[in-house]
C-alpha cells in the first residue's frame, strides 16, 4: 500500500511538472513579440521570466546556475571538438574564422558547395543557419535569405541530410544556428540526436534565455554537442559573469546593440568587453554581428577576440549574380579574411614554403 502511494504521488509531480514546462513554453513564446532579441532585450531578462516573480515583479538579477559538468569522453560521439580546436588555435596564437551562411539559399546544392570552400579557405567553424520564418535576431540580409531558402521548401530534415553528407569531409566543425521553436517542436532529445548524426558540433540558439538554458546545455552535452551563448553590449556584469559561466564551445559576443548586418565600423565598447569577459573567464570569446570585411576583423583580434563571425558579407555575396558567382565572391572574402586575422610571422612562414 505504501509503494502504491509513493507512486502515486510522484505520477502526480511528475504531471505538475510536465504542466510547469509547459507554462514555461507558453511564457517564453509570448516573450517573442517583444521588438527585442531578448539578449538585447531593455528587461533585464526576458518577460517569460519576470512574471515568474512573486507579484508580476520583475527580476532584477540573473537566476544563478551552477557550472554544468561535461562529461569527458562518449561511446558514441567526439567530445569538447569545439574547445578542443580553440585550444589547438590558442597554442598557435591564431584567431579562428567564424563564416556564416544560410542553408538552401539559393539552394542547398550551393550550400553544400559553399561549405566546401569555406573549409578549404580557412575557415576554423562554419556557422549554418537554418532558415526560419521569424528571425528575431538577423538583420535584413540574413533575414532575405531566408525567405528565398523557404519560400524554395528548404527544410530541416532536407539540411540535415546534406550535412551528414558533407560534415565528412570538412576540416572545420559545423555550428548550427536555430531557433528555439524547432528544437522544441521535434523535442530537445530527438532535435540533438538528429543533428550529431548530422555532423553538427555547436548549436547556437538566438532567442533562448540564459534562464532557461540549462536542460538544453546538459542534454546536448551527452551528444557531443557544445550549446554556445550570447553576450550583449547591453548586458550587465553579473549576466556577463552568468552567462560566461554556462557557454560551451565559445563565448558570442554580440558587437552592436541590434540585429545582425553589415557595419562600417565596429563600436568601441566591444573592446571594453572582451577584456571585461577576459576578467572572469578563460573560455575563448567570438566576435560577432556587423563584422564585414579584413579591416574590422584585423581589429577585432588585435582586441583579444579569439575569433571573428562574420555572416550577412557572406550571405549577400552569395545571393549576388549566379551561384558560381557567389561561390567565387564566397572564396575571395574568405581568403581575405583569414589573411587580416593570421599573425604575420605564420604568413611569412606560408609564403616560405
Amino acid at each position: 500500500m505504501c509503494a502504491a502511494k509513493l507512486l502515486y504521488k510522484l505520477l502526480i509531480a511528475n504531471w505538475a511538472l510536465g504542466i510547469g514546462h509547459w507554462a514555461l513554453g507558453i511564457g517564453h513564446w509570448a516573450s517573442d513579440f517583444s521588438p527585442f532579441p531578448f539578449f538585447l532585450s531593455p528587461f533585464p531578462f526576458p518577460l517569460s521570466r519576470q512574471v515568474l516573480q512573486r507579484g508580476g515583479t520583475p527580476a532584477t538579477h540573473c537566476l544563478p546556475f551552477p557550472p554544468l559538468q561535461i562529461p569527458s569522453s562518449n561511446p558514441h560521439f567526439p567530445m569538447t571538438s569545439i574547445s578542443h580546436h580553440f585550444e589547438t588555435l590558442r597554442n598557435r596564437q591564431q584567431c579562428a574564422l567564424i563564416p556564416f551562411i544560410t542553408a538552401g539559399d539559393p539552394n542547398l546544392e550551393t550550400t553544400a558547395e559553399a561549405l566546401r570552400i569555406l573549409d578549404r579557405n580557412g575557415a576554423d567553424f562554419i556557422e549554418l543557419g537554418v532558415p526560419y520564418s521569424d528571425p528575431l535576431a538577423d538583420g535584413p540580409v540574413i533575414q532575405a535569405a531566408a525567405t528565398r531558402a523557404l519560400q524554395r521548401g528548404t527544410k530541416l530534415e532536407q539540411v540535415l541530410e546534406m550535412l551528414q553528407a558533407v560534415s565528412p569531409t570538412l576540416k572545420a566543425q559545423i555550428i548550427l544556428f536555430t531557433y528555439y521553436n524547432p528544437i522544441l517542436y521535434r523535442g530537445i532529445k530527438s532535435f540533438l540526436a538528429e543533428i550529431a548524426n548530422a555532423g553538427v558540433r555547436g548549436l547556437v540558439v538566438p532567442d533562448l534565455p540564459l534562464e532557461e538554458s540549462e536542460e538544453l546545455i546538459q542534454t546536448a552535452a551527452s551528444f557531443g554537442i557544445e550549446v554556445i551563448l550570447l553576450v550583449a553590449p547591453t548586458s550587465s556584469q553579473d549576466r556577463i559573469v552568468a552567462i560566461a559561466r554556462q557557454s560551451q564551445g565559445f563565448i558570442y559576443l554580440v558587437s552592436v546593440t541590434g540585429v545582425t548586418g553589415i557595419r562600417s565600423q565596429i563600436q568601441l565598447r566591444v573592446k571594453d568587453l572582451i577584456t571585461e569577459l577576459r576578467s572572469v573567464t578563460d573560455k575563448p570569446i567570438g566576435v560577432g554581428f556587423g563584422i564585414s570585411g579584413p579591416e574590422q576583423a584585423h581589429q577585432v583580434m588585435e582586441w583579444g577576440a579569439d575569433a571573428v563571425i562574420v555572416g550577412s558579407a557572406f550571405v549577400k555575396r552569395l545571393a549576388t549574380g549566379s551561384p558560381s558567382e557567389g561561390l567565387q565572391a564566397v572564396e575571395k572574402l574568405c581568403q581575405e579574411l583569414k589573411v587580416a586575422i593570421t599573425p604575420a610571422a605564420s604568413l611569412q612562414k606560408v609564403g616560405s614554403v
